[in-house]
């Protein structure tokens, strides 16, 4: 199982560990594992689940990193300082 980095790191702000700076699927997934339970809804679990295959070379290091910002800006754990998340065109 292969590190996957991302195309463009990202920072979140977590209360409970403060600023983090995040540049791969496996970085995604120790940060997500210190969110808080009330954070930890439908669009954590496919980031998770996506960070996960893109480990194991299911899926993309792009599609990872979309599901993950999904699940950041959900969580409200964006930096409002850092770089702005990736909107997806509908």
């Amino acid at each position: 199982m292969n590190d996957v980095p991302f195309s463009e790191p990202m920072t979140l702000k977590l209360q409970s560990i403060g600023e983090r700076k995040v540049a791969s699927s496996w970085e995604a997934i120790e940060c997500m594992q210190q969110w808080p339970d009330r954070a930890r809804g439908r669009n954590w679990r496919a980031a998770y689940r996506a960070c996960r295959d893109a480990l194991d070379g299911w899926r993309t290091a792009r599609e990872a990193r979309t599901a993950f910002v999904k699940a950041a800006h959900t969580a409200d754990c964006w930096s409002r300082d850092a770089n702005p998340p990736e909107r997806q065109s509908s």
